[in-house]
């Protein structure tokens, strides 16, 4: 089973999505702005992802700035993408007990 984490307003998300597709793939399509990931799944993807909370947030949204994460601990940056998920990084695919963030969209391709 292939899941994306997807935000259709974003061209990387959109390009991602059309890949898994061109690849035959029907993937669950999560639209994570409004399914917001749960504290446990987001844990769960950056474990996927071998990479730390930070590596998974949009610093350059303003919202980082507001709620101030700059020196956040894991713990308070994965709460913060729970109630803002504006600032989870995107697109992110899941496949195969794989995870890998779509930018590029071809990042993916490796665990399909």
């Amino acid at each position: 089973m292939t899941t994306i984490y997807h935000n259709p307003r974003c061209t990387k998300s959109r390009l991602t999505l059309a890949l898994l597709e061109e690849k035959g793939l029907s993937p669950t399509v999560i639209e994570y702005l409004q399914t917001p990931p749960d504290a446990e799944e987001l844990t769960r993807i950056t474990t996927l992802l071998g990479i730390g909370p930070r590596d998974l947030i949009r610093t350059g949204e303003a919202v980082y700035k507001e709620l101030g994460l700059g020196d956040a601990s894991d713990t308070d940056l994965i709460k913060a993408m729970v109630e803002n998920p504006i600032l989870i990084e995107r697109p992110i695919v899941l496949a195969n007990g794989k995870a890998r963030i779509g930018r590029p969209p071809e990042n993916v391709i490796d665990i399909l």
